[in-house]
């Protein structure tokens, strides 16, 4: 038996999601496979800026992902993998949230959402690049029906897998 997914609304981040997202994201759990530490405001300002620049170009990016009233708890969405190691330059569908809202179904639901987005604008396939200790994102992974296609190590040294969809 599935479980009803929650409702998602994704949106364009604003400049004051920057603070959202910093505030969402102040979480040691939250950072564990995202370098392990918070993250100061200014990195939420340029990359709430720069998903702003991508959907305005390729229409889609991270987009702020709000609960049924309206909350920020977190982003969902796609961009280009820029990093000169992994499947550089191919989309990658990602997806991070605060502590209280794990477990909960939100981050299938916006993934689902993101895949339907994605579509729209014309990718025909994405990628998503997991740590892999983290379950509940390799979970989620395996909920939208991806394929673990290769495994990597970042130049931190982590291992990870790389998950691709033909969409």
């Amino acid at each position: 038996m599935s479980r009803v997914l929650p409702a998602v609304d994704l949106r364009v981040p604003t400049h004051e999601d920057a603070f959202a997202w910093h505030r969402v994201f102040d979480d040691p759990d939250v950072m564990e496979f995202h370098g392990g530490a918070s993250a100061e405001l200014s990195v939420y300002e340029e990359l709430t800026a720069r998903q702003r620049r991508h959907d305005a170009e390729r229409g889609f990016c991270l987009w702020t992902m709000t609960d049924g009233d309206r909350q920020v708890i977190g982003f969902t969405g796609a961009q280009p993998w820029d990093r000169p190691w992994g499947p550089t330059g191919e989309i990658e569908i990602g997806w991070r949230l605060g502590r209280a809202h794990w477990g909960q179904g939100y981050a299938t639901a916006a993934a689902r959402a993101t895949l339907e987005r994605v579509r729209e604008a014309g990718i025909t396939s994405v990628v998503a690049m997991v740590d892999a200790l983290n379950e509940r994102s390799i979970a989620v992974t395996r909920r939208l029906g991806m394929e673990r296609t290769e495994t990597f190590v970042t130049p931190s040294g982590r291992q990870g897998h790389c998950f691709r969809l033909e969409l």
